[in-house]
């Protein structure tokens, strides 16, 4: 066992109030117990029910390092599994997506399983009858894992130990509320692929970036400010090109941002956008705000179209953009590599334009191609290769730090502040400690 592994007060050792140990990003065995107490006990996000519309459908992935396939059922509930087998362990599913029938096949001894993950069919089974085969887990068929799901969005947790879903996020659900809304009947789909970017850095340096405001202005300025540059003279009533009117916001003011504002929550979940964002202001679609109204009143449809929060963290695996109706999902690999996916929504019972409006800003903010994204992974790298030189092994979070924040469960701060990274860490370090001190009962 390494260093870390029995040892809650070194783990603790790696936090203060306003500042984190280099060892949380470079340290191979901190990443294992990672996907041990943080990414097995939370709440972690799976994928979208309408990526399962039908009886048999499954979407494969991985929450931390386990595989997981989420499957809808007969009854037409949506549940996930582990993508195991249980007699060899081979996994079950090896493409992405795809439909079932009824059986899980297994390709190595053709072992099936039902959609619910119990056994259908083992082949020669009598050559078990005198075995102790019954007593095993085994018997049961593939594991399921706790799941949960709210307005479609489905969210597992590997571990019997930790929260109820609804005390692990709390409010920070009402983004997803908000998001949802946009559609005048309620409901998204999936739509327009997955951009997947892999990120030769730390999991927890995009994590924390989503709402980190202070990086625009400079790790962008090559991007956006260029488009800024651009539009520059042209008059103010001149109708913006869709690429123009989602990259110059991200040129805004250090005031800009300040004024924005910043929710953190417990359990490591937080908002940019309190008061408005990068998403404010574009361009209106009347007959979709009348349609809105029609279906909400014309209060309610105020209300969700005037919340326009910029990052929804989802502490640790997912981020909401419920104003422009993309997320990304965190998918670690290794202290260095991270994969990020991204996925547009179809708000349905709206203009076509809202789908191009996301599909396009996923285009250009976060694909592999993206002149923002790349700014951003450019960034990260070298963070993840400075942190290796010595003389300081502390990271600052400093800004904007005061005594009175710690313990309050809800807060609302200027947009610069690095609140939202410290409450990360203080989520971090309650799971990783929590989880190392019932290893030891």
């Amino acid at each position: 066992m390494g260093h870390y592994h029995d040892n809650p007060a070194a783990i603790r050792a790696l936090l203060r109030s306003d500042a984190v140990h280099r060892d949380v990003y470079l340290d191979p065995e901190i990443f294992a117990l990672e996907m041990q107490r943080l990414w097995a006990r939370t709440w972690i996000y799976v994928g979208h029910a309408s990526q399962v519309p039908n009886i048999g459908d499954y979407y494969a992935t991985t929450l931390g390092a386990e595989p997981v396939v989420m499957v809808r059922q007969e009854d037409g509930r949506v549940r996930v599994l582990r993508n195991r087998c249980a007699h060899k362990g081979a996994k079950l599913v090896n493409t992405p997506a795809g439909n079932l029938g009824r059986f899980f096949r297994c390709p190595y001894h053709a072992w099936s399983y039902h959609l619910d993950g119990s056994i259908a069919a083992i082949p020669k089974r009598d050559g078990y009858t005198h075995t102790r085969f019954n007593e095993t887990k085994a018997a049961a068929g593939m594991a399921a894992v706790h799941t949960a799901g709210h307005r479609g969005f489905i969210f597992a947790r590997l571990s019997d130990d930790g929260p109820t879903f609804d005390g692990y996020f709390g409010a920070a659900l009402s983004s997803i509320d908000y998001m949802v809304d946009r559609s005048p009947v309620g409901k998204l789909q999936v739509a327009g692929g997955v951009l997947r970017y892999l990120h030769d850095s730390n999991w927890k340096m995009f994590v924390e970036n989503l709402n980190d405001t202070m990086h625009p202005m400079a790790a962008h300025a090559s991007s956006a400010g260029t488009a800024k540059q651009l539009w520059a003279g042209k008059p103010a009533d001149a109708p913006k090109p869709m690429a123009i009117e989602q990259l110059v916001p991200f040129a805004e003011s250090y005031d800009f941002f300040e004024k924005m504002g910043v929710r953190v929550l417990p359990n490591g979940h937080s908002w940019t956008g309190v008061n408005f964002s990068i998403h404010s202001s574009y361009a209106a679609v009347p007959e979709y705000e009348q349609a809105m109204i029609a279906a909400y009143g014309e209060e309610r449809a105020k209300d969700i179209l005037g919340t326009v929060r910029h990052n929804t963290v989802y502490y640790p695996s997912l981020t909401v953009k419920g104003a422009i109706q993309t997320i990304r999902v965190v998918r670690p690999l290794a202290p260095d590599r991270t994969l990020i996916e991204s996925f547009s929504f179809r708000p349905v019972g709206a203009p076509d334009v809202f789908l191009r409006r996301n599909v396009t800003y996923n285009r250009l903010i976060n694909s592999p191609l993206s002149v923002v994204g790349h700014d951003d992974q450019h960034c990260y790298r070298l963070m993840q290769e400075g942190l290796a030189a010595c003389g300081n092994e502390w990271v600052s979070l400093h800004r904007d730090f005061h005594e009175d924040e710690l313990g309050q469960r809800d807060q609302t701060v200027g947009g610069t502040s690095e609140i939202a990274m410290r409450n990360q860490f203080r989520a971090w370090s309650m799971f990783m400690t929590q989880g190392a001190e019932k290893e030891r009962r």
